[in-house]
C-alpha cells in the first residue's frame, strides 16, 4: 500500500500541521511581537488539541474502528477551534461601537473568577480581539485559523470515516 494513502500518514500530517501552525503563532509573538488576545489563546488551545489526538492515531496505528474514534475526536476539537477562530474573526468586523471593553488578561480573569465565566466572557469578545495586527492575502490571523480549522477538520473526518482497503 502506499504509504501516503495511509491514515498513519494522513494523522502524522494533521499533527505536523498543528506543529507548523503553533510555530508560526509563537513566531508572531516572540519575534514580531504580536501578543496573542484571548480568543487567540483559547484558538491555540485547541490547535495543540487537535495536533496531540492527531500524534497519539498517528503512533498508535490502531485497527478501523479506534481510527474512527480519532477521527471524531479529532474532528470534534477541530470544530471547536473552528467556531472560537470563527467567533473571533467575525468580531474583527464588528463595528467599533459594538464590542465590548477591553477587559482584563486571561490569567487575571482566570486567578480571580470561575473557569466557566472566564470562558463566557472570553468567547464574549473584547475589544482587544477586534484589532486586526496582521493580515496575508487580505485575511487576517483569526481569518487564516478559521481556514485552517476547516482543513484540519475535513481531513481528520476524512481519514476516521475513510473505509477500509
Amino acid at each position: 500500500m502506499n504509504w501516503l494513502l495511509t491514515r498513519r500518514a494522513g494523522f502524522f500530517a494533521i499533527a505536523l500541521a498543528c506543529a507548523g501552525m503553533m510555530a508560526f503563532a509563537l513566531y508572531l509573538q516572540y519575534y514580531k511581537y504580536l501578543n496573542p488576545c484571548p480568543l487567540c489563546m483559547f484558538q491555540r488551545v485547541f490547535v495543540i488539541g487537535v495536533g496531540i489526538v492527531a500524534l497519539l492515531a498517528a503512533l498508535h496505528g490502531p485497527g478501523q474502528r479506534r481510527y474512527r474514534v480519532y477521527g471524531l475526536l479529532t474532528a470534534l476539537l477541530g470544530l471547536s477551534g473552528f467556531a472560537i477562530a470563527l467567533r473571533h474573526t467575525i468580531l474583527q468586523y464588528w463595528p467599533p461601537e459594538h464590542l465590548p471593553s477591553c477587559g482584563a488578561g486571561l490569567f487575571q480573569m482566570l486567578e480571580t473568577s470561575s473557569f466557566g465565566s472566564v470562558v463566557a466572557e472570553v468567547l464574549r469578545g473584547s475589544g482587544e480581539c477586534a484589532i486586526i495586527d496582521w493580515t496575508l492575502l487580505g485575511l487576517s490571523l483569526p481569518g487564516w485559523s478559521t481556514l485552517g480549522f476547516a482543513l484540519l477538520t475535513g481531513a481528520a473526518l476524512a481519514l476516521g470515516l475513510k473505509g477500509k482497503r
